[in-house]
């Protein structure tokens, strides 16, 4: 049905790093989304209300919030959808996560409702009554949550969407909290122990566990989270594979939503190959990340001396004495002054997020493990943090 709906609604589906070919899924999940919702949302509250069942009734609200946020991701691809313009140099495409933010408060704010509402029927029960059509309806929304939830995952995952994937974990806590709702009816039917409000009030939490989530989903890009270890992996492996390239380091990524990342990097090359050469690697380099992997990449040259053996020797001994320290510092940025009464060692080392040590200790440990092997050596150390996340263990 998915493919279906895919074939027939979106034009060249399978290019799903156009912007336009991404916000056409952006639409169509939203749409679909709206048209399930609002008809689950009607014949629950109907439902609730005719036969009086609180948790029913709060489930039809659930489906009221999940038609809203639909609403909200079809406007949040639509207005992420905008080209740039002055004001707004790399794109609107961050208006996605802004409009799950939303979708998020909102979803908190009727969980709480929900949950008032639940606290109620708990201290002023009222018998509710069973009904087959309120079976049937809530037989009929399961099915539906259930098609939903794998419908936005698999949308969510082609075009790689962090809504709509929290769209589809709503679908499919939806399908727990709704066949929640069934059995309470079945038991209260079957023993007369009124369970309603405790149902609604379990509905209700549940609701609110899923905007406490989506909230952090959608605040963590906006507030600049590291991209992902497969990434930057994935980017390193990539600059590296080309000939003359002999490093890298100070990756910096930045994500101004889907389909709008840009990155800079310091690329290292022999000092000795010729200018020319070395730029026009970079060049390629550059446009081959844009059009293999949608990457914007800037990338600062680097030219690093590896004919000087005396250099070398210091270089290695340096690492080797920063490696000693720990093995998640690292040393890029090397070069040597020579003079006649000392040597200065000018590097930058990168340290991780909450270390241990400060960078004032550690500037003690190393220039100690440095004089430790010559006197006359003296350190002149950057620190820099990584912006970039852990690579993924083996």
């Amino acid at each position: 049905m998915t493919n279906l709906l895919i074939r027939i609604f979106i034009r060249n589906g399978e290019q799903t790093t156009d912007p336009a070919v991404r916000e056409k899924y952006g639409k169509l999940a939203g749409s679909v989304g709206i048209l399930a919702n609002l008809l689950l949302c009607g014949m629950k509250i109907c439902a609730g209300w005719l036969f009086g069942s609180i948790s029913v009734l709060a489930d039809g609200v659930n489906n009221l919030s999940d038609a809203g946020t639909s609403l909200l991701t079809l406007v949040g691809f639509k207005l992420s959808g905008k080209p740039a313009d002055e004001k707004h140099p790399f794109g609107h495409a961050r208006m996605e996560y802004i409009t799950g933010f939303i979708i998020s408060f909102l979803i908190l704010f009727l969980g709480f409702e929900l949950g008032v509402s639940s606290l109620e029927k708990i201290f002023s029960p009222e018998k509710s009554q069973f009904s087959l059509i309120t079976v049937a309806i809530l037989i009929l929304s399961i099915l539906i949550k259930l098609w939903l939830g794998l419908f936005n995952r698999k949308m969510g995952k082609k075009i790689s969407s962090l809504t709509l994937a929290a769209a589809a974990s709503d679908s499919f806590n939806d399908v727990i909290s709704t066949a929640a709702v069934l059995v309470t009816l079945l038991v209260s039917r079957l023993t007369g122990f009124e369970l309603d409000g405790y149902v609604g009030l379990a509905v209700a939490a549940l609701i609110l566990v899923s905007g406490i989530r989506m909230a952090i989903d959608t605040a963590n890009p906006l507030l600049g989270a590291a991209p992902s270890g497969e990434l930057v992996s994935q980017l390193e492996q990539k600059i590296l594979s080309y000939e003359g390239v002999i490093g890298l380091h100070d990756l910096t990524v930045h994500d101004y939503g889907p389909e709008r990342c840009f990155a800079s990097v310091h690329v290292e090359v022999p000092a000795a190959q010729d200018i020319l050469e070395s730029h026009d690697i970079i060049d390629q380099i550059e446009m081959d990340c844009k059009k293999e992997m949608g990457l914007n990449l800037v990338i600062h040259l680097d030219p690093v001396i590896t004919d000087n053996e005396e250099v070398t020797r210091l270089k290695n001994m340096t690492a080797e004495i920063v490696a000693g320290i720990s093995h998640q510092l690292s040393i890029h940025d090397f070069r040597v002054v020579f003079g006649q009464t000392h040597t200065n060692l000018v590097f930058d080392v990168c340290v991780p997020h909450r270390f241990a040590l400060t960078d004032k200790e550690l500037s003690g440990l190393i220039g100690a493990g440095l004089k430790s092997r010559d006197p006359l050596l003296f350190a002149v150390i950057t620190f820099d943090r990584s912006y970039v996340a852990p690579k993924p263990t083996v």
